[in-house]
């Protein structure tokens, strides 16, 4: 674990970071930037709607191409579907030696972009949200980060990316040296096979599973959802074994003789075919398949959860609100 005592920031110095893109990471990074005192300056496209957002926070707001101009760190920030059509319209405006970032692996580990080979090419990946790693930096701490080079031209680039992680404020909670593979795979099977995709389906299914059996949708949403926020704050301040110890002998043994049932070698092998299609590409090229035909899974996903019972258990619970 890499700290602000063993990093230099002389690599930033005197630098200018465009950062293309101002949704989740990229308004916290940027903000972060300037407030540690580094040149920052926003790229956006015409009628994108953070360009209010940004000017408003008080930076400088320019197309993509004109913020990577002469800049000498370009972080690529908008989503991921959309980097190799925005790193084709900013190339030509790159200076030669300058630097190219990401704060996720996926489009350089799978070949969506190709950098040009005088480019430095690094990651800096926050592991957390941009609003969790903005208020941490406002209150002094810092979110853990992954840092990777994938091109090292200058010979400057892993310093570069240890400059830029502690200046978003990575290096007071510490920084992991990476790969651009080891990041990006790691991050999408969490994504679909435990914290983002697998824990809410089985929120969802232990749900259903109360309201079939004919117990309050409410009293089944109390239970099987909101609890949740108790059991990720006893695991982040205890780690898994001290959060068994800080629960009831009840919820310990319930805990122990239903967890494996659940998740058992089945799911097990279920999880490591999730893996492989990911490190085969079968995730990304999905995730290509779904932007260019305008996100009619996402869509209609979104429009489901908005009008499923669960959602009016929690609305009833909030009084409508």
């Amino acid at each position: 674990m890499i700290r602000d005592p063993d990093i230099d920031l002389a690599p930033l110095q005197g630098r200018t970071v465009a950062i293309i893109g101002f949704g989740n990471q990229g308004r916290a990074q940027a903000l972060n930037l300037r407030e540690s005192g580094v040149a920052v300056r926003v790229g956006l496209r015409e009628g994108s709607p953070g360009i209010a957002d940004a000017q408003s926070a008080g930076l400088a707001v320019m197309a993509p191409a004109e913020a990577a101009a002469e800049a000498d760190l370009v972080m690529l920030l908008a989503p991921d579907e959309h980097l190799a059509e925005v790193y084709d319209r900013i190339e030509p405006a790159l200076v030669g030696g300058a630097a190219l970032g990401f704060s996720h692996g996926l489009a350089i580990h799978f070949g969506l972009i190709k950098p040009r080979p005088d480019l430095d090419v690094i990651m800096i990946a926050p592991k957390g949200p941009g609003s969790a790693l903005r208020s941490l930096y406002q209150a002094g701490r810092g979110m853990v980060a992954l840092a990777a080079v994938a091109q090292n031209p200058s010979g400057g680039a892993w310093p570069l990316a240890l400059a830029y992680a502690s200046a978003i404020g990575c290096g007071r909670a510490g920084i992991i040296a990476s790969t651009f593979e080891e990041e990006c795979v790691a991050d999408l099977f969490n994504e679909q096979a435990v914290v983002w995709g697998g824990v809410p389906a089985l929120l969802q299914a232990g749900f259903e599973t109360l309201v079939a059996a004919g117990y309050k949708p409410e009293v089944a949403y109390l239970e099987c959802v909101s609890e949740l926020k108790l059991l990720a704050e006893l695991i982040e301040a205890r780690g898994i074994a001290g959060m068994a110890e800080a629960i009831s002998n009840t919820a310990e043994l319930g805990a122990l003789l239903g967890g494996g049932r659940m998740v058992d070698e089945a799911a097990q092998r279920r999880m490591q075919t999730i893996l492989h299609e990911i490190k085969a590409g079968d995730f990304a090229r999905a995730l290509g398949e779904e932007a260019a035909a305008d996100y009619p899974r996402l869509r209609h996903a979104r429009a489901r959860a908005r009008t499923s019972a669960l959602e009016a258990a929690r609305q009833q619970l909030l009084g409508g609100r």
